[in-house]
């Protein structure tokens, strides 16, 4: 885990403790990162713009700052360091693919100091995110770094193609060393805003084996949960429409099929839930107290920075969501099981870590004492199927279109009125068919028993025959485009067949008015004439 730190902790009640990483105070590290980097990057400016070559990926250029200061560097109170930057050039153009000027990189970073967040994760690195919100700056490991290098030409090309991606955007790798000591930094984009509230945040790898939060995480006061927490909390998953369902499955997809080129395994999908049903007046409260400067409640100005910018296509960047309602930072659009609306960010992190001989080999301890599949540690393939197959069914899930009500403003409810009509039609009109075939097997017309009764008398010998179902009757169905009209008739004899009590209509009509389906039952002529014409009203 790493990250997921993300979730704008500034680990209240700890203010006083100052936090160690690797014998080192925090502070230092935060002073020597703002030096370092507003000397390397002050110094890039004056190097002329050029095309990326392959040797730029594996520059390295040191920088030596003593506490006196000397002459091409300030001095400062914390001990002296050397600061590395890796690969200036490629992340200069990285830094520019996105936006970003080398005067609003170094106001962001070294402008103000840099805020200290918590970490959920067990991994032990330290988190600090820009006062404008804009950037994220962490410790990696050393074989975090050395990977990230060697990945680099790789993450280079696949930018060129798609800028738009929920991977991680790293602006700049920087070692910061000090007594003996490495210090390892990454600067990347900040998926989760503190300037807005984080009612649930996720840490989702599509995997079950221990993937719960643990009881000290619960009692934090933004916890970061894990997959089962998600689907105890959220069972029924998040819903979209169609549009932004098929673009955010999309880009998994892509950016899962580039991870797994890389043999990357163990990422995590950081989601951030904020509900925009509740109470006004809490989420500014919560605005007021975390972020007070009103400067931050602004949209981040980094491109393709965004959860919505993230997952649209090529040509959407000017979407309604974005530009018509700045409040929602670039939030996502989804609702909950319950109906509730939501603004969800996201972005896939941790994804230094390869399927190397370590990872092989834990992979093969687990598999021996748990299920094989369960386990977080898996070769790419399989993880990056599994990951997408969990996002897919479970996390994120497409609103089916409902059955169009009838209605006078929707035009489309005479076309269904029509369709649901003729169902009513065939049922009922079966159902007739049916009754009247079981009069005519198990009764008689009055004019057949009036003849035979005749017959009898010449021929007592005869019994009484049934005619034939298939001479006895015929069904006609006509069906226009305004009303439903069937009509039986029954040529035997010319005589109506009557039921035990009530007579059967010999025609009816199906007729839709203002959205509602009248069914208008006639009475032959022959039938009694104090029975009315019955009218059955079937409200869809």
């Amino acid at each position: 885990m790493s990250s997921a730190a993300e979730n704008g902790d500034a680990a209240p009640g700890k203010q006083n403790e100052e936090k160690t990483y690797k014998k080192t105070a925090s502070s230092a590290i935060k002073g020597a990162i703002q030096l370092g980097i507003g000397y390397t990057v002050g110094n890039l400016t004056s190097k002329p713009d050029r095309d990326v070559l392959m040797q730029d990926f594996y520059v390295v250029e040191s920088v030596f700052l003593p506490s006196e200061g000397s002459n091409l560097t300030p001095a400062h109170h914390y001990p002296d360091f050397r600061f590395k930057t890796y690969a200036p050039l490629a992340f200069r153009y990285f830094r520019e693919l996105f936006g970003i000027k080398p005067d609003d990189y170094l106001y962001s970073i070294c402008s103000e100091p840099l805020i200290e967040l918590s970490n959920p994760g067990a991994s032990g690195s330290l988190f600090f995110v820009t006062s404008d919100d804009e950037f994220i700056i962490k410790t990696v490991q050393h074989k975090e770094a050395e990977f990230l290098q060697k990945l680099l030409p790789g993450y280079y090309m696949n930018l060129n193609q798609n800028p738009r991606t929920l991977l991680p955007k790293f602006y700049g790798l920087y070692c910061m060393q000090s007594g003996g000591i490495n210090i390892r930094i990454v600067v990347m984009n900040n998926v989760l805003p503190r300037s807005m509230r984080m009612h649930f945040t996720y840490d989702l790898k599509g995997s079950t084996y221990k993937r719960r939060a643990s009881r000290k995480e619960r009692e934090k006061s933004n916890p970061t949960f894990k997959d089962l927490d998600f689907l105890q909390d959220m069972h029924e998953g998040l819903y979209f429409d169609t549009e932004t369902y098929n673009a955010l499955m999309k880009t998994l997809q892509r950016d899962c099929r580039v991870l797994e080129s890389f043999k990357i395994m163990d990422y995590s999908l950081l989601l951030g839930i904020h509900i925009l049903d509740h109470s006004l007046k809490e989420k500014e409260e919560e605005i007021s107290q975390n972020v007070p400067d009103a400067k931050r409640f602004g949209m981040q100005k980094v491109l393709y920075s965004t959860a919505m910018e993230s997952i649209q296509g090529p040509g959407k960047s000017g979407d309604g969501i974005i530009t018509e309602n700045p409040d929602t930072m670039g939030g996502i659009p989804a609702k909950s099981h319950k109906g509730e609306k939501l603004l969800l960010f996201m972005g896939i992190i941790d994804i230094l870590q390869s399927y190397r001989l370590m990872k092989k080999l834990e992979h093969s301890w687990k598999a021996l004492v748990y299920d094989g599949d369960t386990v977080s540690v898996h070769r790419p393939s399989f993880y990056a199927d599994r990951f997408l197959k969990f996002m897919n069914s479970r996390v994120f899930k497409k609103i089916q279109a409902l059955k169009a009500s009838p209605s006078k403003k929707r035009c489309n409810s005479i076309a269904a009125l029509k369709a649901t009509s003729q169902e009513i039609v065939s049922s009922i009109s079966q159902e007739w068919k049916d009754e009247k075939r079981d009069l005519l097997t198990e009764g008689q017309s009055f004019s057949s028993l009036d003849e035979e009764a005749l017959g009898s008398r010449h021929r007592p010998d005869l019994v009484p025959s049934t005619p034939s179902l298939f001479e006895a009757a015929s069904l006609a169905t006509t069906i226009s485009s305004s009303s439903l009209y069937v009509n039986e008739h029954y040529p035997h004899d010319r005589t109506t067949l009557y039921s035990s009590s009530k007579g059967l209509p010999s025609s009816s009509t199906f007729t839709l008015e203002e959205g509602t389906i009248y069914l208008a039952s006639e009475t032959n002529a022959l039938e009694m004439q104090d029975d009315s014409a019955s009218v059955l009203d079937v409200y869809l």
